[in-house]
């Protein structure tokens, strides 16, 4: 009898299929670009996940930071950034704003920003005077905030003078200084080739953002956190001083016995003091890129009470989620933020111009600088209270 292949039709009927949607897209946040000095490689940005690939790519620069900046990012649990070699023989504005304009192809990619080399005294830039180093400073922050979903991260002047430092932080604050922080004193700490040396603080505070991020969001305030591979500071500030300092809007670092050096302060440049977090900036600035991101597949739909409900309920829906993973202030959402999409903010005469109108608010949580205790002394004795 020949063999016969028998095929089993379906039953008409109801048939049950198991679908696991894709997750929703996302993006990290605390990837930094490093701009510097090196002795080889390409003027491009380069994406590095591990130190090794800085030599590889790059070699090494003995008068240069940027080799010491970015493994002090990853030791400081650093996931992933991209390095921009300066081009020397241009003027050191030009080579800043050249390296600049080559960080556009990587669109937001990048949140974070840092150029360690812009406070050496020699040889790049020639003039290591406090004037030319706030002009390049300035052109840092400047560029965040034609960007708004990028922040610097500065390094003070290499001082044991904090009235210098003083003076540095007056002259960058502004509007643009919401787009940065100024990080002092310098690191006595194990550069690029293991030996101790003096190093700009903004490759390993990009370190520190880049691992809260991981761990929290950007909710995290990068501050009270151990700055690794440091074993002491150029100055060690005294408490006044600190104080003094921050009140201006210098973060300092500060070595405390028996809890190593630690960053201390989440401050922005900011005049206006709505910006005055680190983390308020932060939020707003990632807040936009997830909007750019990922409501651009909404262009060209027809500009109806449908789209705006759509937008509505895709922004509300992210939104809620920073508030469960507390990245916003307030009992309940409402409290939290609003959304607002509808005839009020698109009239017939917005609409006509293909434009489409969506008010947000948001409440970002502040970062507790200070803890209040009280002592109280009575009959029954001492009670301590902390408020």
């Amino acid at each position: 009898m020949p063999n016969e292949t028998v095929t089993q039709q379906p039953t008409p009927g109801v048939l049950r299929q198991d679908v696991f949607p894709p997750s929703a897209p996302s993006f990290l946040t605390g990837v930094p670009a490093f701009l510097g000095r090196a002795a080889d490689g390409q003027r491009t940005p380069q994406r590095l996940t591990l130190w090794p690939q800085f030599e590889a790519a790059y070699g090494a620069t003995p008068d240069g930071f940027l080799a010491d900046a970015v493994r002090g990012f990853f030791d400081n649990g650093g996931l992933l950034c991209h390095v921009v070699r300066l081009d020397e023989s241009k003027a050191p504005p030009a080579a800043l704003e050249a390296a600049l304009e080559a960080l556009d192809a990587l669109e937001d990619d990048v949140d974070l920003v840092c150029a360690p080399d812009l406070v050496a005294t020699a040889p790049w830039p020639a003039d290591g005077s406090l004037d030319t180093v706030l002009g390049l400073q300035r052109v840092l922050l400047r560029h965040c905030r034609d960007r708004g979903d990028r922040f610097a991260l500065l390094d003070g002047v290499p001082t044991t003078d904090p009235a210098v430092v003083t003076a540095q932080c007056a002259a960058l604050t502004g509007a643009d200084g919401a787009f940065g922080a100024l990080y002092y004193p310098w690191l006595w700490a194990s550069g690029r080739d293991g030996r101790l040396r003096y190093l700009p603080p903004s490759g390993h505070v990009a370190g520190v953002y880049s691992a809260g991020d991981q761990r929290v969001g950007v909710q995290k305030a990068p501050a009270n956190t151990v700055v690794e591979g440091v074993v002491d500071l150029q100055v060690n500030l005294a408490a006044a001083d600190v104080g003094t300092l921050y009140g201006q809007g210098v973060n300092c670092l500060r070595a405390l016995p028996g809890r190593g050096v630690r960053v201390w302060g989440a401050r922005t440049l900011a005049a206006d003091p709505a910006w005055r977090d680190v983390t308020a900036r932060r939020l707003v600035g990632t807040i936009g890129r997830w909007i750019e991101r990922f409501m651009t597949g909404l262009v060209h739909e027809p500009n109806d009470i449908r789209l705006w409900v759509r937008i509505m309920r895709e922004l509300t829906a992210y939104l809620d989620g920073l508030f469960q993973r507390g990245a916003l202030k307030g009992r309940t959402p409402a409290e939290a933020f609003f959304v607002k999409c509808d005839h009020e903010t698109n009239p017939p005469a917005v609409v006509a111009a293909g434009v489409v109108v969506t008010q947000i608010g948001v409440a970002p949580t502040a970062p507790a600088e200070f803890v209040t205790v009280r002592v109280i002394h009575g009959a029954s004795g001492v009670t301590v209270d902390a408020a």
